[in-house]
């Protein structure tokens, strides 16, 4: 890890604070919020830093999430920095809007604390609610800690409008949402030069000529999903050159993939969030006793890293890939988009898909070591395995 430029102030944060923290630091311009548990502390905190006069930012609270999301895309337009944060019930009701800010090419950032849908109703730790919503041409990020979730939400910015395109981060639900940590806060004339304003290709003005969501025909509306396409291809590399500048300044590695004891592993686990954590502690656990284990984990879900996974899992045996979600009918969706991704690779690895933890329920180190044991053999199975 390298050393950091700046000196950081250290406090104990949970997630959602964290992330009004990251916000305050990005200093957005417009932020419609409508409170759901568990994201609500994040709006509450912002509210507290505005009236206070920590940060200006022109705060809405309109009557629904799909009506925050609309106000959102209205500012977004115009050109200004734009921060909205959901959860569950509440993004999948912005679902039909989501389609018009990625659309409309607006560079909003949106916090998503994953949470369960209904029904029945629930309030626990569960990716389903923001991996529904990867068509909806959102780029999307996954947190692992508080930590990550301050530096990820000012990087986010950063990718939004560099490739006009919104992006959707995530952490989980009470696992890191209500978890306090030490987070380090980064120096806000550091974050300004990291997140510079820049001039904006597709805005609204009084001299530009142009209108927002206009009916078109067959061809200009296949232009712009081409347009789209060629956005979400350079996504990558600009998050590969944010996550490395990020380090440069804080010592705080952000890549869109991160490894961990993985140089020589036979078996790797996949995961994304929280439960990366657990995982840490497996790959231990398992190479104390001689097992060459190592943690994939995925940071950056939409667009993908194909080529980067594919890089990444070369040489390995086996790969177990821990959903804390599920498709009815499929499994889970990290499983299936890493087989599609590997699909043609030579050599490939075994890739076993395990719902692990799925509706929040604890996972513990036991169950995910005892996976290295079941799979390190066994051949491949077209069916998910539902962890205990």
């Amino acid at each position: 890890m390298n050393a950091p430029l700046f000196t950081e102030d250290l406090k104990l944060l949970n997630g959602n604070h964290a992330v009004a923290w990251g916000v305050c630091l990005a200093e957005p311009d417009v932020a419609p919020v409508y409170p759901i548990t568990p994201q609500t502390p994040i709006l509450e905190k912002l509210i507290d830093f505005e009236s206070r006069g920590a940060c200006q930012i022109e705060l809405l609270t309109p009557e629904s999430e799909h009506s925050a999301m609309a106000a959102a895309i209205a500012a977004s337009a115009t050109g200004a920095r734009v921060f909205t944060a959901t959860s569950s019930q509440g993004l999948l009701l912005m679902h039909e809007l989501l389609h018009y800010a990625s659309g409309a090419r607006t560079p909003i950032v949106l916090f998503n604390v994953n949470r369960t849908p209904a029904a029945p109703w629930g309030f626990w730790p569960d990716q389903i609610d923001s991996l529904s919503q990867r068509d909806t041409g959102w780029v999307q990020l996954y947190s692992e800690s508080p930590q990550e979730s301050l530096d990820s939400v000012i990087q986010a910015f950063r990718i939004a409008e560099a490739v006009n395109l919104p992006v959707m981060v995530n952490h989980d639900a009470f696992y890191v949402s209500h978890s306090v940590e030490p987070v380090s806060i980064p120096d806000a004339g550091m974050v300004r030069d990291f997140l510079p304003r820049i001039p904006r290709e597709i805005q609204l003005g009084d001299g530009t000529g142009r209108s927002l969501g206009a009916p078109i025909d067959q061809a200009a509306w296949n232009l712009t999903r081409r347009e789209m396409d060629a956005a979400m291809k350079r996504v990558e590399n600009v998050s590969e050159q944010a996550g490395s500048e990020w380090e440069r300044l804080t010592g705080r590695p952000s890549a869109p993939l991160e490894f961990y004891r993985c140089e020589d592993a036979e078996i790797v686990y996949v995961t994304m969030g929280s439960m990366s954590g657990t995982v840490r502690e497996v790959v231990d656990l398992l190479r104390e006793s001689g097992v060459p284990a190592g943690l994939l984990k995925v940071r950056l879900f939409r667009p993908l890293p194909v080529q980067a996974l594919r890089h990444a899992l070369a040489g390995t045996s086996c790969a177990i890939v821990l959903d804390r979600n599920y498709s009815p009918g499929t499994g889970g969706v990290l499983h299936q988009e890493l087989k599609a991704g590997l699909f043609g690779m030579e050599n490939p690895p075994r890739v076993h898909g395990m719902l692990a933890g799925v509706g929040g329920v604890n996972v513990p180190v036991g169950s995910i070591a005892k996976l290295a044991a079941d799979c390190r053999n066994a051949e491949q199975t077209a069916e998910p395995v539902w962890v205990e």
